[in-house]
Order: structure tokens, then sequence, then C-alpha cells
């Protein structure tokens, strides 16, 4: 799991995205901030409020030049009977990627191999293809959409601000800390 900092491996694969089927690979993300949500299986529970909850965000996310990509091993074209058959998963704008053979999953390190699933897990990913952060969670324990949102926006701060770094609970607009030996003991 000593995955931050490291670029991600090269993938291709078909995605559902905006009533079509298209390829995506690692190729679309070049130069461009990329978020990587990978979850168990689509027709579950946790999962679409999940997905339902970046759907809201996926604007503001677009805004702030990210791209999207859910991901689980289920196919593009189980995504597609998702996406047509649930209010929820029906607002989704973003590519839903179909990784059936694991690929993707494994290059992220997060298969539950004895399953064949991915776990919740999501990468923030910086245009040079380098993972700035990444969370695990729990099989019942769903992920936060503005967490996400707020965890990007400290990535592209520090990204464009050399030197300087974000504190816990940092918000957009807030002040930052440059660390120094004058710092040390002092927080």
């Amino acid at each position: 799991m000593a995955l931050i900092n490291t670029a991600i491996k090269p993938f291709k694969a078909n995605a559902f995205k905006n009533g079509e089927f298209v390829e995506v690979s690692s190729e679309d993300i070049q130069g461009k901030w990329a978020v990587f949500v990978f979850y168990p299986a689509d027709f579950t529970f946790v999962c679409p409020t999940e997905l339902g909850d970046i759907a809201d965000k996926y604007e503001e996310l677009q805004s702030r030049g990210v791209e999207v990509f859910s991901v689980s091993t289920d196919t593009h074209f189980t995504h597609k009977a998702w996406h047509d058959s649930s209010e929820t998963i029906g607002k989704i704008k973003f590519a839903m990627i179909g990784d059936p053979t694991g690929e993707i999953t494994r290059n992220f390190d997060c298969m539950r191999e004895t399953m064949g699933l991915a776990d919740r897990a999501t990468f923030v990913v910086d245009p040079e293809g380098v993972i700035q952060a990444m969370e695990i969670t729990a099989e019942g324990i769903g992920r936060d959409a503005d967490d996400l949102v707020r965890k990007v926006k400290a990535a592209q701060y520090v990204a464009s601000h050399p030197g300087e770094v974000c504190p816990a609970k940092w918000k957009e607009g807030e002040a930052t800390l440059a660390p120094s030996l004058d710092l040390v003991g002092k927080i």
C-alpha cells in the first residue's frame, strides 16, 4: 500500500459515460487532475450512496480541472444497466469503468483477491499521473464527497504553492503552514 507519490500504471478499459460506451486510458488523464473511485459492485447498498454523492460534486470537480472515474470489477454493460435502472446512479455523468479482469483494481492495489471485488478506495492523481492522496475504508463505511473535494483542493494548493502545506481540516482560503525549524514544537 505504499502508493502515495507513485505514478499510476498504464491502463485501457471500456466505460459507460453519458449514455455511450467509450474507451478510457491512462493517456486520457495526462496533464489533468483525476480522481479514481473504486467500489465493490453495482446494484449494491453503500456504493450508490457514495457514487450519487460524488455525482452531486462532479460539476465542482470539473470546474477545478478534475476528471472522475468510478471503477468496479463489473462490466461496462452492467454499469449501463445500473445507470438506466437507478435514479441515484442515473445522475452520474463521469466515466464508469468496467474492470472485469481486475487489472486496474490490482494496479491500484485495492483488489479483494478472494472475492474478485474492489475495496472502497479513492485516489487523487495529479497531472503527472502521481497519486497524491488515497483513502480506503471497510465494506460498511461510506465515503464523503465533501471531504474528497477538500482533499483535491488541498492537493492542488500544495502543488501550486511549493514550500507550503495544508494543516488538518484546511479549507480553501484558510491559512497554510510553511514548514520550518521555527514551527517545531510550537504547534
